[in-house]
């Protein structure tokens, strides 16, 4: 369930963008103005504001926001400008630039989103980049990491709640005998599994795994693998259980101690404000004894923070 609340009577997008181009004139931005409008606008009403921007002032309305934003601000409400699956496609992207890489970014998103999400932000990807996703993967991951990257970027996956109770079984005993049973680990049929099997059918494995062995498979991926292939494998895994819980470490993670991680911060509320962020703001609650919101308010400050809290909807 989405936060994005939209106003019950809204303005024309040619209106919007009317408002914003008299928000930039003059000596500073009316940044509330700006936040005001972009941050109650849906993907398709964004899309149109952004037209009727560039037919009155044949200008691009993303410019004229990276020339008149600053710093987290201007990252997020950048961010904000794009569909969900665009978006996708260029934190990818920049996570896999070798000048900017940030491999946990970029696993975090292609191993939490479903395989309908995946297929069409990989099309965003290439016709955005001119280049295909599996080919960057290719060039930045390595090892086991790659390997599974590449598998659960091109694997098409049942997405429907039923699962075959025999083949459940014969995963948990694949994976005891790949993992906890032998001397290392055969990485192989752990990729094989996490890529290949539906979301449904991986909750179902790592709740039979505990039935028959006593461990979560959780525990399992912690001790048999390390680095990214790890935060991978328990990302699919997490995110076959509870996306919303998961999503919910993630920011407590980016707050935790001293300093923001406000990459981290912008990519999650930015790209789960219209798909699930109510069910996060309720894990985040239940799990931390305290409201996303407070949490976001005291580690945000000025404009910046109060775009992330508009995103967020009421404070419970």
């Amino acid at each position: 369930m989405a936060t994005l609340s939209v106003p019950p009577v809204l303005s024309s997008p040619r209106d919007d963008a009317m408002q914003l181009f008299r928000a930039f004139k003059g000596l500073g931005t009316d940044t509330s103005a700006v936040i005001n409008i972009l941050a109650h606008r849906d993907a398709a009403q964004r899309s149109l504001i952004q037209h009727e921007y560039r037919t009155l002032y044949s200008e691009d309305l993303f410019k004229r926001l990276s020339s008149e934003l600053t710093g987290s601000l201007e990252t997020a409400v950048l961010f904000w400008m794009h569909d969900l699956p665009g978006r996708d496609a260029i934190i990818v992207r920049q996570a896999l630039m070798i000048n900017t890489m940030n491999l946990e970014a970029a696993t975090e998103v292609i191993c939490s989103r479903t395989p309908s999400q995946i297929q069409v932000f990989k099309q965003h990807y290439h016709a955005k980049f001119g280049i295909h996703l599996e080919r960057d993967i290719e060039s930045c991951a390595s090892g086991d990491h790659k390997k599974l990257l590449l598998a659960y970027a091109s694997m098409p996956r049942y997405e429907g709640r039923e699962v075959d109770r025999e083949m459940v079984v014969k995963d948990a005993k694949a994976l005891y005998k790949a993992g906890e049973k032998k001397w290392g680990t055969d990485e192989k049929t752990f990729i094989h599994i996490f890529s290949e099997r539906s979301a449904a059918h991986l909750a179902a494995v790592d709740s039979a795994y505990h039935d028959m062995y006593g461990n979560s498979l959780k525990k399992v991926i912690k001790k048999e693998t390390s680095g990214h292939f790890e935060h991978a494998l328990k990302t699919i895994l997490l995110c076959s259980e509870n996306p919303a819980n998961y999503f919910a470490k993630v920011l407590h993670k980016a707050m935790k101690g001293m300093g923001t991680n406000d990459t981290a911060l912008i990519r999650v509320i930015v790209t789960r404000t219209e798909i699930d962020m109510h069910y996060i703001k309720a894990e985040y609650l239940k799990k931390y004894k305290k409201t996303l919101n407070d949490a976001v308010h005291s580690e945000t400050s000025g404009h910046y923070r109060a775009f992330l809290l508009a995103l967020l909807g009421p404070n419970h």
